[in-house]
C-alpha cells in the first residue's frame, strides 16, 4: 500500500531527499562497511565522509585510489537518488590531484550539474583538510521505481529490499 497522494505532495524536496537517503543507507553495506557517514543530504546534493585507515592505503602508504573513488561514487549515488527515483551510475570518471593521507578524514561533496529526463550529471569534489584531492564526474540514469515505499502498516521501507 502506498501513501496517499496528498501525503506525498505535502513532503518538501528536503523531506524526500532525507527519506530517500535513509532508505538507501539501510541496505548500503558497501558504504557502511568502509566507515562512511552521511554528513548532509539535500535535493541533488550529498556530502559523505570517511577516514582513510591503514587497510585503505596502497604500497606507497597513500590512500588507495579505489577507496577515494568509492567515497566519491557513494556521494554521487546519494546525490542522484534524492528524488525518490531509483537511479544508477551510467559512467564515472575521476582525476586524482593529490594523495590521501592515512588517518585523515576525506569529505566528498556531490552536487547536481544537470538533470533532464532519465539522465543526470553530478560533480563530486573529494577533499582532505579542505584541500581537494580528487575530482569526480558521474553520469546517472534513472531506471524506474521508487526508493522508498509505504508498507501495509504505513512505514517507509527500501523499495528494493529483499525478504
Amino acid at each position: 500500500m502506498t501513501a496517499p497522494a496528498e501525503t506525498i505532495a505535502a513532503l518538501t524536496p528536503q523531506d524526500i531527499a532525507r527519506r530517500s537517503a535513509d532508505a538507501m543507507w539501510a541496505s548500503d553495506h558497501a558504504s557502511q562497511g568502509l566507515g562512511m557517514e552521511i554528513v548532509s543530504i539535500g535535493p541533488g546534493a550529498a556530502t559523505l565522509a570517511m577516514t582513510l585507515t591503514e587497510r585503505m592505503c596502497n604500497g606507497f602508504g597513500m590512500g588507495h585510489g579505489g577507496f577515494i573513488f568509492a567515497l566519491a561514487d557513494s556521494a554521487f549515488a546519494f546525490a542522484c537518488n534524492t528524488y525518490d527515483e531509483r537511479t544508477v551510475a551510467q559512467h564515472c570518471s575521476v582525476t586524482y590531484l593529490r594523495p590521501g593521507t592515512r588517518g585523515k578524514r576525506l569529505v566528498a561533496r556531490a552536487r547536481e550539474v544537470s538533470r533532464s529526463g532519465r539522465s543526470g550529471i553530478y560533480d563530486v569534489e573529494v577533499s582532505q583538510d579542505d584541500v581537494v584531492v580528487a575530482q569526480f564526474r558521474g553520469h546517472s540514469r534513472t531506471i524506474g521505481g521508487r526508493i522508498t515505499q509505504a508498507d501495509a502498516e504505513g512505514t517507509d521501507a527500501p523499495a528494493n529490499k529483499k525478504s
